[in-house]
């Protein structure tokens, strides 16, 4: 079976043989809606120009604001831009990734201390304890928890969404863009519309569960066969979709090889001062 018709028929064993195309799904796997609603995720970068209806944008921020929060302390935020000369500017910023203009909304998702920074401004309380890494980091795990909530809401409303990494290209540009605060900073972006069916996304193959899923203790004794075998489902994919064949092993240390292949943002730690994030 395709990708689009294990998407379309949504059967748990469809959905599974797509997104790891070997073995079968467990016996015991739990059929449920939400599991099959969540495998479905494809990246979607081809949009009809349609808005989105009333109210969802609101309903995605409450399922988003539904996601845990460390020590409830909140510190993310969203800047939602419909706009399209100001999408068209995103969009070159993130390495002129056209889905930005083409999406009828683009969401900034952002790390924000600021807010706690203004409430102790506020209150004459102290508030040093922003400074360290660790409240950042805080930052961006609460940030992409909430986005993962929107995103599967989003999806469950029939819209197709891909994340955008690129906005950390150039982060004080975007910064200046959004009319950002000191203290916040986009960590990353999500465009959000409808899929143009015309130009449909395919579920991509993910790593064997055996390589990502360790029990009791870390264990790559058998890493090297899996993912041997997952170079050779990701490297068919690539051919179905029409793209250059490849090793994804030899692709991905590819990407990491110096900053050179990181796309501007190995400078981020220098970008990040720049936005007033003391990181101690």
């Amino acid at each position: 079976m395709s990708d689009t018709a294990a998407f379309e028929a949504g059967s748990l064993a469809a959905l599974w043989a797509a997104r790891y195309r070997e073995g079968v799904a467990p016996g015991a796997l739990p059929d449920e809606a939400m599991l099959r609603h969540l495998m479905a995720h494809r990246s979607v970068r081809a949009y009809r120009p349609d808005p989105l209806p009333e109210g969802v944008l609101e309903g995605a921020m409450a399922a988003g604001q539904s996601a845990s929060t460390s020590s409830n302390l909140q510190v993310w935020s969203v800047v939602a831009v419909e706009d399209a000369e100001r999408r068209a500017r995103l969009s070159e910023l993130a390495g002129g990734q056209a889905h930005i203009r083409q999406a009828p909304l683009f969401l900034a998702w952002l790390v924000d201390l600021s807010r706690l920074a203004r409430l102790g401004a506020r209150l004459s309380h102290a508030t040093e304890g922003l400074d360290y890494l660790e409240t950042f980091l805080v930052g961006v795990v609460d940030a992409a928890l909430a986005a993962q909530n929107a995103a599967a809401f989003f999806e469950a409303q029939g819209l197709g969404i891909v994340y955008i990494g690129g906005l950390r290209n150039h982060p004080e540009q975007v910064a200046r863009e959004l009319r950002l605060p000191d203290r916040c900073m986009a960590v990353f972006g999500m465009c959000v519309g409808y899929p143009d069916t015309a130009r449909p996304a395919a579920i991509k193959p993910r790593l064997p569960q055996a390589v990502v899923l360790h029990r009791e203790c870390y264990d790559v004794s058998g890493e090297d066969a899996a993912v041997g075998r997952y170079d050779g489902i990701d490297e068919a994919f690539q051919r179905e979709q029409g793209l250059a064949p490849r090793a994804w092993s030899d692709a991905m240390v590819r990407r990491v090889a110096g900053p050179q292949s990181l796309n501007g943002r190995d400078r981020l730690r220098e970008a990040l001062a720049a936005l007033g994030f003391a990181l101690r």
